[in-house]
């Protein structure tokens, strides 16, 4: 997992499954320490992902709720929004609206 901060916004790209899951927590947990607003993951470079990955953005994204922030999942592809909608998480976390292009 290749993990990048570039202010608010976090960017995954790799697999993010259980052997991850510890390095993208700490990762959030520091932005969001840092981050006086709204916190961005970019997952367009995300390969594979997992429930357990899935439950770390859950939690990352109520812990920014309870300090008035958002946290926004980016760049989802077809996997990640079929792992959101299966697991119901989809109704917890916040994915940014994509453009549909002409």
């Amino acid at each position: 997992m290749d993990i990048t901060t570039d202010g608010p916004t976090l960017t995954l790209c790799g697999e993010f499954d259980v052997r991850s899951t510890c390095q993208v927590r700490d990762a959030l947990r520091d932005l969001l320490d840092r981050c006086r607003e709204d916190v961005v993951v970019d997952l367009s470079g995300v390969t594979a992902i997992d429930l357990t990955a899935l439950k770390v953005l859950a939690f990352a994204t109520r812990t920014a709720s309870r300090e008035g922030h958002h946290l926004m999942l980016r760049g989802c592809g077809p996997s990640v929004r079929r792992m959101l909608h299966l697991s119901r998480l989809i109704r917890v976390v916040e994915v940014e609206r994509q453009a549909i292009s002409a």
